[in-house]
């Protein structure tokens, strides 16, 4: 028999490299003889390029390029072979970046993102992959495409800096300085989102609260999202709301795919595949996975669903490690999942759960692998 450990990180306590030496740890004490395979995981937000090196055995490229707010920072990509790149948004573009008092979607931008494609591209990269989960901007992709040679104008013809600010203000989308080396190269987007730019389920309403938008930047930056939407829709032919995950990653989906005609994917589909999962995998394993809340979002390509279908047509079972459940968390038993197990206990704080995560994560894995072992007698 032999585990293999794949779960997602659980945000703002484990990471999910480190989900899997706790459960190694765990393994050894309840199965001292067993096999174990830990695989970092991730959908496409922070810990995607790391998760996809771990298991290709890639190898980072580092670049000098700028945050959302534009300040200097050193970040680094994947090569995973000589003409495939993976780049993740949340490196140069990520909420993360960002200290909460200072999270303002007016004024962040993904440039960074874009310049990181461009430093890839000019490394002889074909094949670029990008994870755009876990964004602090809502700009519509323009930081991003400008970075790449795009240009936004306003009425006035005066070039924009690609902010959210600026999304009230975009009159023209010029092309023509767009770096030649596009041309061949093909892009893939881990989106796991298929809300459209514009609307009460568009991009600006569904995230831009969490990204530091009052009620008022919200009405500012819908407005000024439905200029875009509009100004796109008349220069291209193009109604971005019409492209499912246009609104990923605060419009770049948008962007990425009319400017750069990228094919949107599953995020843990894609990381799976890079990984070479479905040939780790063997009839005598049980995989354990999980995330920090299990709940109905968990439903939309996340981690734990895309290793239990995967798993499901092999015929492998899959246990679930969670922090806690939430709304509607029972559908992912319709996925091939036969058990779901929380560290955190009914009563505790959240708070207090988040700050003991080790202890209450390693607890509950001993537990959860005693249970398996009681079961196997």
């Amino acid at each position: 028999m032999r585990f293999i450990f794949a779960s997602d990180s659980f945000k703002g306590s484990i990471s999910g490299k480190r989900t899997a030496e706790l459960l190694s740890q765990a393994a050894r004490e309840v199965f001292p003889d067993c096999g174990t395979l830990n695989l970092a995981m991730a959908d496409g937000g922070e810990g995607t390029v790391d998760a996809v090196l771990d298991a290709s055995g890639g190898e980072k490229v580092y670049a000098e390029v700028h945050d959302p707010l534009m300040e200097p920072i050193r970040a680094y990509y994947g090569k995973i072979d000589h003409d495939t790149a993976i780049i993740e948004m949340a490196a140069t573009s990520g909420l993360t970046l960002i200290p909460a008092e200072k999270r303002d979607p007016l004024i962040t931008s993904s440039y960074g993102t874009g310049e990181l494609v461009e430093h890839a591209i000019r490394a002889g990269f074909k094949n670029i992959v990008i994870a755009i989960g876990g964004s602090a901007t809502n700009d519509g992709g323009m930081g991003f495409a400008k970075a790449l040679g795009i240009r936004f104008t306003d009425e006035a013809g005066d070039e924009l800096d690609g902010r959210g600010i600026d999304l009230e203000r975009v009159a023209h989308i010029d092309l023509s300085g767009l770096m030649p080396e596009i041309a061949g190269v093909s892009f893939t987007v881990m989106c796991d989102v298929d809300n459209p730019l514009c609307g009460s389920n568009g991009v600006t309403y569904t995230y831009g609260k969490q990204k530091g938008a009052s009620e008022d930047d919200l009405k500012r930056l819908e407005a000024g999202m439905i200029r875009y939407r509009d100004v796109i829709r008349n220069e291209f032919g193009i109604d971005p709301d019409s492209i499912p995950g246009a609104g990923a990653a605060g419009g770049l989906g948008a962007a990425l795919s009319i400017f750069f005609k990228a094919k949107m994917r599953s995020g843990i589909d894609t990381l799976l595949d890079l990984s070479g999962f479905d040939r780790m995998i063997g009839e005598d394993d049980i995989i354990i996975t999980g995330e920090g809340c299990l709940d109905y979002q968990s439903l939309n390509g996340k981690v734990v669903m895309g290793i239990a279908d995967r798993a499901r047509k092999h015929g492998i079972p899959v246990i679930a490690l969670c922090g806690c459940t939430g709304d509607r968390f029972e559908k992912i038993y319709d996925h091939g999942i036969s058990e779901v197990w929380t560290t955190k206990p009914d009563g505790m704080e959240l708070s207090e759960a988040i700050e003991r995560a080790e202890e209450l994560y390693l607890k509950t894995a001993r537990e959860m692998l005693e249970a398996v072992r009681e079961r196997r007698k």
